[in-house]
């Protein structure tokens, strides 16, 4: 019988170890499941390059936030999602976050367009399940919140591009604004107006930096 190989990854243990339980002891009709598990983006990554040696990973289930690497980076499982999409583009790819905002997954449907999006909060062993058999015949699979944030969907770009991440990363480890320019391919006027696009984005018009930087992480962008 085929196997179907998963990578799940989540810096909570206890979260992809659950995942692998139920899969697992899943009775599929056409195939059995293994799941590998692994708590952070680095890691992650050496799997899914060990992977593509032998048999690459069939899907591959990513939480958005990640813990900080050991050199202090900040890597979610959206910069997963996206170096996974062309280092092993074959793998079905699912998000599988407490993140239920239109705007969160939206960004995600933009960066990744993933085969799936699950809220973690409507996860239980029967979504699992139907998650799997979806997504390996007639992806995508979503969650009713996940589905409900997509027909949302405002008519204006909402992901964010990479000058925008990274004022968001240098703002959350204490770098100035003016000091900005050594790190990003923008003019300080031009930094300074995409930090308030940012706080409009946000909802953080009137308030400062910080509120900003809260905010961004709230929504898993750091």
């Amino acid at each position: 019988m085929k196997v179907i190989k998963i990578l799940a990854v989540d810096d909570h243990e206890m979260t992809t170890l659950g995942y692998k339980f139920i899969l697992e002891d899943t009775q599929f009709e056409d195939f059995t499941v293994k799941v590998d598990t692994a708590k952070s983006y680095k890691e992650a990554q050496q799997k899914i390059k060990d992977s593509l040696q032998s048999f690459p990973y069939d899907i591959l289930l990513l939480d958005i936030q990640l813990g900080p690497s050991s050199e202090g980076t900040v890597k979610t499982g959206e910069d997963l999602g996206i170096w996974a999409r062309t280092t092993s583009p074959d793998s079905m790819i699912v998000f599988m976050s407490s993140f239920s905002d239109n705007y969160r997954i939206n960004s995600i449907m933009q960066s990744v367009d993933p085969e799936g999006y699950m809220v973690k909060s409507e996860i239980d062993q029967q979504s699992l399940q139907a998650m799997v058999k979806t997504v390996l015949k007639a992806p995508p699979y979503y969650t009713q919140k996940a589905l409900a944030a997509i027909r949302k969907r405002m008519a204006n770009d909402l992901a964010l591009d990479e000058n925008d991440k990274k004022i968001l990363y240098h703002l959350s480890i204490g770098t100035k604004t003016k000091d900005m320019v050594n790190y990003i391919s923008l003019s300080l006027p031009g930094i300074e107006n995409r930090k308030r696009h940012l706080k409009a984005i946000f909802g953080v018009e009137k308030q400062n930096d910080q509120a900003l930087i809260t905010e961004s992480r709230n929504r898993g962008f750091i």
